[in-house]
């Protein structure tokens, strides 16, 4: 009898814990509750917590909340992890198994990456600092072009990935910057069939996910156990294939584009 007594004690405080997994807000938050909720589901069911879903209506929002530690676990861009662990010592856990690359999209099917066609066009990104869409495009246009995004072009941030593709669909800008993986989601049909991806950055490890020092290293174990063996079906969902290990040395070379 004591032994079912402890039992259920536990099962109690198990499901009694609410752990909050905060997710980057690439697309729009229906779009992300729609996919997130089956892996809160999931992750419910595989170690036992109360996984609750959150995101914010924007990047920098969501910003906000992550460097102030609001989230217990979180999936965030390379360049957030890396200010996330300088400031509250989130250490990352797992990842995509395939590496990340940023894109820019245009109406025109190539475009001359010279100064004076790129000098005074308008540019979108999603936020100042989305890793791949934003940080590293600029990077490499930089350093490969010699051209300055920030200071010898327009730019501005509309919140989104998809709202970066229906921008330059509809002339709002003439070069955005976003994901293959977003990309590849974006369901507008009308807007999607008039963009062509014109430049692929080089790849960097991809989005990962980042625990808060505060989570019970069991639990932390538990989770990541069921990142790691999350079912083909479900991981489809995320568009991603499968989940890796990682660890937060790997996100050092995130450094070398954008410093702390």
């Amino acid at each position: 009898m004591r032994k079912l007594f402890l039992i259920l004690c536990a099962s109690t405080l198990m499901f009694s814990q609410t752990i909050i997994l905060g997710v980057v807000p690439q697309q729009s938050p229906l779009k992300l509750a729609k996919k997130w909720s089956k892996v809160t589901n999931y992750l419910k069911e595989k170690t036992g917590y109360k996984i609750v879903f959150k995101t914010e209506k924007s990047i920098p929002t969501f910003e906000e909340q992550l460097y102030s530690g609001a989230y217990d676990i979180a999936y965030m861009n390379p360049y957030h992890f890396v200010v996330a662990n300088h400031k509250q010592n989130y250490e990352a856990f797992t990842r995509a198994n395939k590496n990340i690359v940023g894109i820019l999209l245009a109406k025109e099917k190539s475009i001359p990456f010279t100064k004076d066609n790129l000098k005074g066009k308008t540019f979108l990104f999603p936020a100042p600092n989305a890793f791949a869409a934003t940080l590293l495009t600029k990077f490499e246009l930089k350093n490969h072009f010699n051209f300055d995004i920030d200071k010898e072009a327009k730019v501005l941030y509309v919140n989104s990935h998809d709202s970066v593709y229906k921008g330059i669909s509809r002339d709002v800008g003439y070069i955005g910057g976003g994901i293959i993986r977003t990309f590849n989601n974006f369901k507008d049909k009308n807007d999607k069939d008039k963009l062509n991806i014109i430049y692929k950055t080089n790849e960097y490890p991809s989005h990962p996910i980042a625990f808060h020092p505060r989570l019970d290293k069991d639990i932390v174990k538990k989770i990541k156990d069921a990142f790691l063996s999350m079912p083909e079906d479900l991981t489809k969902t995320l568009s991603i294939k499968r989940f890796i290990k990682t660890n937060s040395d790997e996100y050092e070379i995130i450094k070398s584009v954008k410093p702390l």
